[in-house]
């Protein structure tokens, strides 16, 4: 293994395994540990989470990453599209980050929060 895949491959694990501190941290309580939907808010919400497990396979065998992506961040859908029933963790992230990183770092960083947890939610397709 060359030294290119070497450097791919931890930057890959370093990213799943912040995409998977972000997920428990923040998704499990509504999507379940495994992303099934069944967190331990699951019954309490207005509308069940989804199943997170089964996006590739509703996707014709494809993960759609960039629109996990946007469903996360959520600061670029539109209201009139309908009402979001999951937080707009763009938004949920961006204050925190900005304090700790400053306006151009804050967003870098939140950016990044949120394509590590769409790469999480990937790896649990089943």
């Amino acid at each position: 293994m060359g030294f290119s895949a070497l450097m791919l491959s931890a930057a890959a694990a370093q990213q799943m395994s912040n995409g998977q501190q972000e997920y428990l941290n923040s998704c499990a309580v509504c999507h379940g540990v495994d992303g099934k939907g069944d967190g331990p808010m699951a019954d309490v919400l207005r509308k069940r989470p989804a199943n997170l497990t089964t996006l590739a396979r509703r996707n014709g065998g494809e993960f759609p990453y960039w629109r996990v992506y946007a469903t996360i961040d959520g600061r670029g859908l539109v209201p009139e599209h309908g009402e979001r029933d999951m937080p707009i963790w763009g938004n949920q992230f961006l204050p925190d980050d900005v304090k700790k990183y400053g306006p151009y770092g804050g967003e870098a960083v939140t950016t990044e929060r949120i394509q590590n947890l769409a790469g999480y939610v990937q790896t649990l397709q089943r």
